[in-house]
């Protein structure tokens, strides 16, 4: 059993890792998210609960997030709670909306962004500050 566990990397329940994510609920965490991109890489992961492929894409890319804490604040928004929040993301950043999406942003701007499977394609390492 060992062996396929190694081949096809599954994972028990209790290996499930959990991200810092912030909850984007309110339209005023905008401006903050804004603010403190100038100090912090700040990432925005628009993500639909009723679509397949958004939680598949999800789990690709909390399975590769190896950023720290101290590096990063990692917001996650709910599309269908929070659909007019993130209509605002898109005008704000100037990003047509995708679902799921993630938007990199520093210094005010997004400096990267991508949608679906392209979202795990993105070296997020290589933003430093």
């Amino acid at each position: 059993m060992g062996l396929f566990k190694n081949i096809f990397k599954t994972s028990s329940p209790s290996e499930k890792k959990v991200l810092p994510w912030i909850s984007l609920t309110h339209l005023e965490q905008l401006e903050a998210i804004q603010n403190r991109s100038h100090d912090k890489l700040q990432i925005i992961f628009k993500h639909s609960t009723r679509c397949g492929i958004s939680g598949m894409v999800l789990n690709q890319f909390v399975y590769r997030f190896d950023l720290d804490e101290e590096r990063v604040d990692l917001y996650y928004l709910d599309l269908l709670a929070c659909r007019q929040l993130s209509d605002e993301v898109g005008y704000r950043f100037q990003v047509m909306h995708q679902s799921p999406q993630l938007l990199v942003i520093k210094k005010g701007e997004v400096i990267a962004h991508d949608s679906h499977g392209a979202i795990n394609t993105i070296d997020l390492n290589r933003f430093k500050f």
